[in-house]
């Protein structure tokens, strides 16, 4: 059975930093492109980041460019999105993402919120 389990979000100040985990099991994780996504309030979901399965090459939004860095422990298939200078606007749901040759599976999220 294919499963995403998000972690680690919770209410941060402005300026803080968060790091958020994805679990995974049911899939060959070292073979599969992981992403991060999020979707605030009202808004509809965005992509954060990706890292590509074979060189661990990243990219990013440009809203998060230099403050969020994704990356990718294969033996513990396991994501990560260290979250930095974190923003208000940085509010949202942040969904983690599988892409690889058995489809795409997506976890149910975690709240990240910004505020003082």
């Amino acid at each position: 059975q294919v499963q995403v389990v998000e972690s680690g979000g919770g209410l941060v100040q402005p300026g803080g930093s968060l790091r958020l985990s994805c679990v995974t099991s049911g899939f060959p994780f070292s073979l599969y492109v992981m992403k991060w996504y999020r979707q605030a309030p009202g808004k509809e979901r965005e992509w954060v980041a990706t890292i590509i399965n074979n060189d661990g090459s990243t990219t990013y939004a440009d809203s998060v460019k230099g403050r969020f860095t994704i990356s990718r422990d294969n033996p513990k298939k396991t994501s990560y999105l260290q979250m930095n200078s974190l923003k208000p606007e940085d509010t949202a749901v942040y969904y983690c993402k599988a892409t690889g040759f058995l489809g795409e599976t997506w976890g149910k999220g975690t709240l990240v919120t910004v505020s003082s």
